[in-house]
């Protein structure tokens, strides 16, 4: 693929970004550096091949490989290991495989963890028909923008009594409008008027 085909492609792949003008940014100057996580079960299965698809495509990119499960950190607040986060803010960039939270463990969700460390609010995804592939519905080329933090995702939960677990659905006007925002910006930013 050459110059922006490839761009775009990635850019799609990719996913949600904290800034919908960041797109192709960090692919202008040669080969960018992606924070990878290759998450458990079949992540590094999956990880792995998306390295590979990424190799033969040959997508300027260079991986560090950074571990996110979670520790304690002062006052017994969970947080993701420093390496990680400074990888994160530097490359600013990361592929992330599917993390599990393990049952009664006592800490939060990984992936809510991750959501709220970066601030990653904008849940992005492209639906594309696949010429070749018969399906009920012909031409789809839809994007979703879903918020990523609030609501169900807002992680507010306690048990009342054993079995029954209380979870509050936060919703903000500043989140909602930030969502709505950057939905508009991407839409304008990706032609899709």
């Amino acid at each position: 693929m050459a110059g922006p085909a490839w761009m775009s492609k990635v850019s799609r792949l990719l996913g949600a970004f904290h800034n919908p003008k960041q797109v192709t940014r960090g692919f202008a100057g040669g080969v960018q550096t992606v924070t990878l996580i290759p998450g458990d079960g079949i992540g590094p299965e999956i990880s792995a091949a998306v390295m590979k698809i990424f190799d033969a495509a040959k997508v300027p990119v260079q991986w560090e490989e950074r571990n996110v499960t979670a520790i304690q950190g002062p006052g017994g607040k969970w947080m993701i290991p420093p390496e990680a986060k400074e990888s994160m803010d530097k490359n600013k960039m990361g592929l992330k495989g599917p993390l599990k939270t393990p049952i009664a463990a006592g800490h939060p969700s990984m992936n809510l963890l991750l959501r709220k460390t970066f601030d990653l609010y904008a849940n992005v995804r492209p639906c594309v028909s696949i010429e070749g592939y018969k399906t009920p519905y012909n031409d789809v080329n839809i994007v979703t923008i879903r918020e990523n933090t609030e609501g169900e995702y807002s992680g507010i939960e306690h048990v009342i009594v054993d079995g029954v677990v209380q979870s509050i659905k936060l919703i903000t006007e500043e989140a909602s409008r930030r969502i709505a925002e950057f939905a508009f910006e991407y839409a304008r930013n990706n032609h899709r008027g």
